[in-house]
């Protein structure tokens, strides 16, 4: 069974403040894209295993799809009243989002995994119970079992659906730097984090009375400056693809992914052929055309 796992993108990202326990609360607005990693479940297995193209994925029991099949298991005997349920499952991800690159990649896999082992299953549990699960696992991972577009709160586990106004395109574009979510939270001046919250509250606003959000108005992420001080090739990445585009470029997440919005027909495809062209010798830099699902 072959199943995609997709990115996501944060349209803006505020950091309202930092709990005791060193998490941030935060608001945002995430959509994901078409940007996906492709996985493969072989339910022939008599365990839990996990593969995965990419190098710097660990393939142990600490990969998040691995510990999200892990905990499936674990309620499913609980849901059965049994001690174990037998078999296991095979899991093989090729990887497309870039590692590190603020797009969810790992979060995601972990939500595709829950949701393609409870259809497996016959759906045992219901939409909440899996994000319950996720949220075990990791802020994000709640947000990629809902799917489409949301407002999160709290440390991204609130979440209010909401209706986005559609750009045609959006690039995607990653400079090959996989930045430390950690660190570029542990980095931030709080201090500095509330020169955008009007923009941000009228979004906020216009999500909670159900209307269509204006994402083509001025935007920001709080964790942009604390990723560019930590990575000055992330800062050089951006200055340098704002300039080849002249167009609003916006970090998404932690880092160290950055996307463009465009909003008429061809804009998105000439600026990805001008990208290809300035950056065909580096393998590093890599770039995509997606659009909102």
């Amino acid at each position: 069974m072959k199943v995609a796992s997709p990115a996501k993108i944060n349209l803006f990202l505020h950091v309202t403040g930092r709990r005791k326990n060193g998490y941030h609360d935060l608001e945002t607005v995430m959509a994901c894209v078409d940007l996906c990693d492709d996985i493969y479940f072989d339910f022939q297995a008599s365990d839990i295993s996990v593969t995965c193209s990419h190098p710097r994925v660990p393939e142990d029991e600490t990969n998040l799809a691995h510990r999200a099949a892990t905990i499936f298991w674990k309620e499913l005997a609980r849901k059965r009243g049994v001690g174990r349920v037998p078999g296991g499952v095979a899991v093989a991800i090729d990887k497309q989002i870039p590692v590190g690159g603020g797009l969810g990649g790992g979060s995601s896999n972990a939500a595709t995994v829950l949701k393609s082992l409870n259809h497996w299953f016959d759906k045992p549990f219901s939409r909440r119970d899996l994000m319950d699960m996720g949220l075990c696992l990791g802020a994000d991972v709640p947000f990629f079992v809902q799917g489409g577009a949301a407002l999160a709160r709290g440390v991204g586990e609130l979440l209010t659906p909401c209706t986005l106004k559609t750009p045609c395109r959006v690039l995607l574009a990653s400079p090959g730097v996989a930045a430390s979510t950690a660190l570029v939270y542990k980095n931030i001046n709080l201090a500095l984090t509330t020169g955008h919250k009007s923009t941000n509250n009228a979004l906020i606003i216009a999500c909670e009375e159900n209307r269509v959000l204006d994402i083509s108005v001025d935007m920001h992420n709080d964790l942009e400056a604390s990723a560019c001080e930590l990575y000055p090739e992330i800062q050089a990445f951006k200055t340098e693809m704002a300039g080849l585009l002249t167009q609003k470029v916006m970090m998404t997440g932690s880092g160290a992914s950055f996307f463009v919005l465009f909003w008429e027909d061809g804009q998105a495809e000439c600026a990805f052929d001008m990208l290809s062209r300035r950056w065909h010798n580096n393998p590093h830099k890599r770039i995509f055309l997606t659009s909102f699902i």
